[in-house]
């Protein structure tokens, strides 16, 4: 689904075109795609004299607060619900971005869909839900922030790309693409990352704010996770993690603190299906990553409420974290000789 022409009669393409109030807002624990996606656009839209509010489910990793925009973004937090729901009633337009269903978006999901204002959806996970009024949605997409350049770019508005807007589109091209060496990197990715360079983007500062700063905390985690905590099942070329409420208190973890952890996991040799199971005391979350034709993507939609990409997957479970290592340890030889024939 590609709306370019009813997204473009949305927002109001002429000189004459009142400007709107719109809202835009993205998952919960957003990453760089996620924040880097939603503060290009909002940039955008600014620049097109519209009344622009970001609006997170969560916060999000401090990592990511150089982002242009970021001082105005709005973080939901229960104290707040009740401006937050005005905002809501009084909001023109509604971008839901990198997320294909609403319950992706915490107690932001029944006010978005209970909201008057029309919504577009912006996003490149598979199976979407059916609830906007217009959608730029492409699964073979590297990234969200690839398709909202792609959106100003067939707006006719690639002048209106600055330098600051240019960061944001970059920062998730580049993380989502694992720096580009993931085999969702196309051709269209290093075109749309050259161009954005071609703008004088600081491509090195851009790296360095978002993975060489890290706390010492964060560092000792990791330590006792890599020590203590990495399991490895060779007989099913598999290796996860667990974490448990007081162990993240114990190393004093912070939102994003065990963003990417998985992927050590997954750099083990011989493995290509790799997991996270964190308690978050509401609910167990869980990250899947995995190499070649192996889907973790079914397989945490089968088992664990989840969705996402074939080689990357969240999941979910109500189950204490102990049953659900038990629950994934025990479906694992139903896809075997899957994971054993995956190289």
């Amino acid at each position: 689904m590609q709306d370019i022409d009813a997204i473009s009669a949305l927002i109001g393409q002429t000189p004459s075109s009142p400007a709107q109030t719109i809202l835009i807002t993205t998952h919960q624990n957003p990453d760089a795609d996620a924040m880097g996606s939603s503060l290009g656009l909002a940039g955008y839209l600014r620049k097109k004299g519209h009344r622009v509010t970001v609006v997170t489910p969560t916060d999000y990793p401090q990592s990511l607060y150089w982002m242009s925009g970021n001082d105005e973004v709005v973080v939901f937090e229960e104290k707040i619900r009740a401006s937050v729901s005005q905002m809501m009633a009084e909001t023109d337009l509604i971008f839901c971005l990198d997320f294909s269903a609403l319950d992706r978006i915490k107690d932001l999901g029944p006010m978005v869909r209970q909201s008057r204002a029309r919504k577009v959806l912006i996003d490149h996970h598979l199976e979407p839900e059916s609830f906007a009024d217009a959608a730029l949605w492409d699964p073979t997409a590297a990234s969200t922030t690839e398709l909202v350049f792609r959106l100003i770019v067939e707006l006719g508005d690639k002048n209106l790309i600055d330098v600051p807007i240019a960061e944001c589109l970059y920062a998730g091209l580049m993380t989502d693409t694992g720096s580009f060496r993931h085999s969702n990197t196309t051709g269209n990715v290093h075109r749309m990352a050259a161009e954005l360079v071609d703008l004088k983007i600081d491509v090195s500062s851009i790296h360095r704010r978002i993975f060489d700063n890290v706390s010492l905390d964060k560092f000792r985690l990791l330590g006792y996770v890599l020590n203590e905590k990495l399991k490895v099942l060779p007989e099913y070329k598999f290796a996860y993690i667990t974490l448990t409420d007081a162990e993240l208190k114990q190393y004093r973890s912070k939102t994003g603190d065990t963003e990417g952890m998985v992927n050590y996991a997954l750099s083990v040799d011989g493995v290509v299906m790799a997991a996270i199971l964190i308690d978050r005391l509401d609910e167990i979350r869980i990250s899947f990553r995995s190499i070649g034709n192996f889907s973790v993507r079914d397989l945490s939609s089968a088992h664990f409420n989840g969705g996402g990409h074939r080689n990357a997957a969240g999941g979910r479970s109500s189950l204490s974290l102990q049953e659900t290592e038990q629950k994934l340890l025990s479906i694992l030889p139903q896809y075997q000789q899957q994971l054993l024939a995956t190289f």
